[in-house]
């Protein structure tokens, strides 16, 4: 599945860069790390790649995911960034390097991960 990170508050261009950079430097994680953007929009003559693509499959790529996120939350000029993860379904969730532990960031990565989209195109968690 890939997971798409796009970085909010600080710098997201150079942070979306920084990160992508970071993730691309895990050997487990080699060749799954993109760097893309939206469309341009009318009038626009390209934007900012700011999106990250991550694609985690079984094994222990999430468990990569984590503890490289982990580390890169906790250098310097990091504690004002947030970072959106999103599924391809749409389903979401938003960290902030402030206030998500590294005990609990997995955790919420596999939360995401383990929520089987519904019917109605929201997602649930498996039961």
């Amino acid at each position: 599945m890939d997971l798409h990170l796009s970085v909010t508050g600080g710098q997201p261009a150079s942070d979306a860069e920084s990160l992508t950079d970071w993730l691309r430097g895990e050997p487990e994680l080699a060749g799954t790390v993109g760097l893309t953007g939206a469309a341009p929009r009318p009038g626009e003559l390209g934007t900012a790649l700011d999106v990250l693509t991550v694609a985690v499959g079984a094994g222990g790529g999430l468990s990569v995911l984590a503890a490289s996120l982990r580390t890169w939350f906790a250098h310097p000029r990091r504690s004002d960034v947030r970072l959106k993860i999103r599924r391809p379904d749409g389903e979401s969730v938003e960290l902030d390097a402030k206030r998500v532990s590294a005990a609990e960031l997995e955790t919420v990565l596999r939360q995401v991960l383990d929520r089987e989209p519904v019917p109605d195109g929201t997602a649930s968690e498996q039961e």
